[in-house]
């Protein structure tokens, strides 16, 4: 990657070598040296932008918020009934794809760094909340005669069924194939008085 290159152009390139790095590689090797030798750049171009470890990992998680946010808001608008919009948010926070199994290698990669540091865990729990926020909504778009209190604890539910069964998948897809988990999906849904 030249140094005279149009800067938005590098910044993609950095953004992609950061995801690669982390998704294929893993946590332990999310480096300065390694972002660099994925994009094909020198180190000092890579610190330029992202002077530490520390910062590329908070653009790796703003990158993963950023695509899920802007593929959740394509779905809700192109479904045609609220428990649709809520089964297809739901179904692509699952790993069952080459893309959404990168992406929850990413997210378990970014939760194992942040417990132990205080801005990437405001940063996790902000995003993650963001997503409750979301997925509430939608269930009390879905279930309008049902009180907060179980519009909560259903999308609570359904949350952690679509997060774990993602995570579980990411480290062992043969045991959670994409079948399985979109019946779990849809069991779920069923269970919750939420199926089609």
């Amino acid at each position: 990657m030249s140094r005279t290159a149009d800067r938005p152009a590098q910044g993609e390139a950095l953004s992609r070598a950061v995801w690669d790095v982390l998704a294929h590689q893993g946590l332990e090797k999310l480096t300065v040296r390694a972002v660099a030798a994925a994009a094909g750049c020198t180190t000092g171009l890579v610190m330029h932008r992202f002077p530490n470890r520390r910062a590329l990992l908070l653009h790796a998680r703003e990158l993963l918020h950023e695509k899920s946010r802007l593929r959740v808001e394509a779905l809700e608008a192109g479904a045609e009934t609220p428990r649709e919009a809520l089964r297809a948010v739901l179904r692509q926070g699952l790993a069952t794809d080459a893309e959404t199994v990168t992406e929850s290698v990413v997210w378990v990669g970014f939760l194992a760094a942040a417990v132990s540091d205080d801005e990437l865990i405001a940063m996790h729990r902000r995003n993650n909340r963001s997503w409750r926020e979301r997925v509430e909504r939608l269930v009390a778009e879905a279930a309008p005669e049902w009180p907060q209190q179980r519009v909560r604890s259903v999308a609570l539910g359904l949350i952690t069924m679509a997060e774990g069964a993602a995570a579980f998948a990411a480290a062992d897809p043969e045991s959670y194939p994409a079948a399985d988990q979109e019946r779990m999906l849809e069991t779920a849904l069923t269970a919750y008085g939420l199926g089609s």
